[in-house]
């Protein structure tokens, strides 16, 4: 008997089920995948090309301190920008490269920007921990973040960008490179960028001669260098650098006999100067300027190289010959004021001041030949008073101001040997002043009829306003506006004598004219400006106005060396033994409240002022050659020892031998000989008078013949014709 076929085997319901559901579920987490791939994939692609908008170049480019530099070349201070020194990272000592890498990114030199084992083992970790712990940032990835302002939120979106950077670094720098731009970026505390400044900062070091300990101390501070700064927070700090050193130890940077030494090694801090410039009125100066000169933003963000006309030597020179002398004054007998050591004694650090209770100075020394600005001294302790004396003081000048009264009257006709009467004013006798106007000689004294030159070498206050008169008061003040003061006085014939106000650089620039042949050049402290990359910003001119016709300064040198060879200067020959040719004129104040000199040599000129900031009596005869000519001629020594003379003997313009008039500064006649009037002199051509006097009667001599050029009439004779 046949067997009916068994019928097939079919799977429980159940089981077929299962199977389906297994393979949809396959089918569904192959397609989540690809779509995750293909969502991943988009994400880079959109990224990256975000990442392509940055500027690689960036990651070199980091705000450096703004440098200073004399006119030899030598650091005078920084300024401005963030406090870093960019080193290679060959200057970076090898200890702190391996914490660094210890501390930051071990596998810095296995990954191609993206640490994912980082990311993975940091993701467990916070998972486990239930709270971030453990971040997975390589070094590339926090230069990325370090380097563009628009990266330092906690966004997802700025990571993913940081992330796309990061590779994109990888394939344009070595690793040597980024690690070199790191070092150079970060971080390490209050105004403090870099590891130069850092190793400066906390160890008075250079960054190449960073010890281990130092180093695992440094890199250990790196993730919050304000916190653990060892200045705040030593213990910590040390914790910090102990962390580090283990680390090395583990990664096998070290050997446990390195460890040992270092985490036992002696930490010394050596605090230095956030910035590495002290202050000084020089430089304030120097940034007045610059802010004048350039943009905001070129001065803010650092980096530059401003080269001055400052010397560095003379600069020191001035500033010690300032205090050096106004101690001295401080030890006479009887002095009346607060001397500035007894000051500095009860002086609180934490107090600046504008005026000081001592007695102060200031003054300017410039380069004749171009107008640049040697030294410049503001002072005398910049912490306790960054009031600029030099440059921002306004004090009455005193007799300073003679030497362009007596130029005014030469120019308006008036010669060397001409008589001018010292004697008491007369009422009505100067025009615009008041009739019951009536100063004194600082001797008391009054000496009858005086050469004009007699008049400037004894300082005659009579003479000189006579003088002043005689020219007028609106060529004086166009002269003094020339050669830069005076600039706002009032119309008064006080003005003769002292009555308005200048500043020690003002007056400088102002007697440049006598030893520049009559020309002034402004006054200038920046030669040059560049970038980083050498492109100049800035370059200054020479800039010049004649004040005076060259005659004429001619003239003012022949007299004004007299001043400083026998009269109100000439304890500048005879104390101080300053043999240099040259010329000035010392000023002193009502009362003794101001002591000024202002001198020249071929080469350089140099204003002094000495007075008490709230202006008072300094001390019974406290004239200018007593207190400020010491100075003066410290700081002119000073300069001819440093060699600034000129290159080679002065050419005097042509001169010519005439006979002339005391009484008229004509051409003398026989008239003036028969009075016992005519003198002979020597004159530049331009001075020679056209005339013969023609006060005197009696015989006239054949006039000379003509010495003038044949072109016609010069500045100096238009000028004049003016006035006759």
């Amino acid at each position: 008997m046949k067997k009916k076929p068994s019928a097939p085997h079919r799977p429980p319901a159940r089981d077929s089920r299962w199977l389906r559901w297994r393979r949809w579920t396959f089918l569904g987490l192959m397609g989540v995948s690809l779509l995750a791939t293909l969502a991943a994939a988009v994400v880079v692609g959109i990224y990256t090309q975000i990442a392509r908008r940055y500027d690689l170049a960036a990651l070199g480019q980091m705000p450096e301190r703004t440098m200073v530099m004399d006119a030899a070349g030598e650091l005078l201070g920084r300024m401005h920008g963030e406090n870093r020194v960019v080193v290679p990272l060959s200057q970076v000592s090898p200890h702190f490269v391996k914490a660094l890498l210890a501390r930051e990114d071990s596998r810095f030199y296995r990954h191609g920007g993206i640490d994912f084992y980082g990311v993975a083992r940091a993701t467990v970790r916070n998972l486990k921990e239930g709270r971030v712990v453990q971040g997975a940032s390589t070094l590339t990835m926090q230069l990325a973040r370090n380097s563009y302002p628009d990266l330092n939120d906690r966004s997802f979106h700025r990571k993913l960008i940081e992330m796309m950077l990061a590779r994109r670094i990888e394939k344009v720098w070595s690793k040597e490179q980024i690690i070199e731009h790191y070092v150079n970026r970060i971080f390490f505390g209050t105004g403090v960028y870099g590891i130069q400044r850092a190793s400066q900062v906390y160890f008075g070091k250079h960054a190449s001669q960073l010890t281990l300990s130092e180093s695992a101390m440094i890199a250990g501070i790196i993730r919050s260098p304000v916190r653990f700064s060892p200045f705040r927070n030593f213990d910590g700090a040390m914790k910090e650098r102990d962390d580090v050193l283990q680390r090395m130890l583990l990664l096998k940077l070290i050997t446990p006999e390195e460890e040992l030494q270092a985490r036992y090694a002696e930490i010394v801090l050596r605090a230095q100067p956030l910035f590495q410039s002290q202050g000084d009125w020089a430089l304030d100066a120097v940034r007045r300027d610059l802010d004048r000169l350039l943009e905001q933003h070129e001065i803010e963000d650092g980096g530059l190289l401003v080269y001055t006309t400052l010397s560095k030597e003379l600069q020191i020179a001035a500033e010690a010959a300032v205090e050096k002398r106004l101690a001295s004054v401080e030890k006479l007998p009887g002095y009346p004021h607060l001397k500035k050591a007894d000051f500095d004694a009860t002086w609180n650090p934490s107090t600046e001041l504008t005026t000081t209770p001592y007695l102060q100075g200031a003054l300017t020394l410039l380069d004749n030949e171009t107008g640049g600005i040697l030294a410049l001294v503001g002072g005398r302790d910049y912490r306790q008073s960054k009031f600029n004396r030099a440059t921002q003081g306004q004090r009455q000048i005193g007799s300073t101001v003679k030497p362009f009264v007596y130029a005014a009257a030469i120019a308006s006709g008036f010669l060397p040997g001409t008589f001018i009467e010292d004697a008491a004013l007369r009422p009505g006798e100067i025009e615009g002043a008041d009739p019951n106007w009536n100063p004194q000689n600082s001797d008391g004294k009054f000496l009858g009829q005086q050469t004009l030159t007699a008049g400037l070498v004894q300082s005659r206050n009579t003479m000189t306003i006579r003088l002043g008169n005689y020219a007028g008061l609106p060529r004086v003040q166009q002269v003094l506006a020339d050669a830069g003061i005076g600039e706002h006085v009032a119309s008064n014939p006080q003005l003769f004598i002292g009555n308005l106000a200048g500043n020690p650089r003002e007056l400088a620039s102002a007697f440049t004219v006598f030893p520049n042949e009559g020309l002034r050049r402004r006054p200038f402290l920046i030669h040059k400006i560049t970038d980083k990359a050498g492109n100049v910003l800035y370059d200054a001119s020479v800039l010049e106005v004649e004040v005076l016709p060259p005659a004429v300064a001619y003239v003012m040198r022949r007299i004004l060396s007299q001043v400083m060879d026998k009269g109100t200067a000439a304890s500048v020959r005879s104390q101080h033994g300053f043999k240099e040719p040259g010329g000035g004129k010392t000023g002193t104040t009502n009362d003794y409240k101001d002591a000024w000199f202002a001198g020249y040599t071929d080469r350089v000129t140099c204003a002094v002022w000495v007075g008490m900031d709230k202006p008072t009596t300094i001390m019974d005869e406290g004239y200018g050659s007593r207190l400020s000519i010491p100075i003066w001629a410290d700081v002119a020594k000073k300069a001819v020892e440093l060699g600034y003379i000129p290159a080679g003997p002065r050419t005097d313009p042509p001169l010519t031998k005439v006979a002339l008039c005391r009484v008229t500064s004509q051409l003398a006649s026989a008239g003036c000989q028969a009075a016992g009037m005519a003198y002979e002199d020597e004159l530049p051509y331009g001075l020679v008078p056209q005339g013969f006097c023609q006060v005197h009667q009696g015989v006239y001599a054949q006039p000379p013949p003509q010495r003038r050029a044949a072109a016609g009439p010069g500045l100096f004779d238009r000028i004049r014709g003016w006035f006759q």
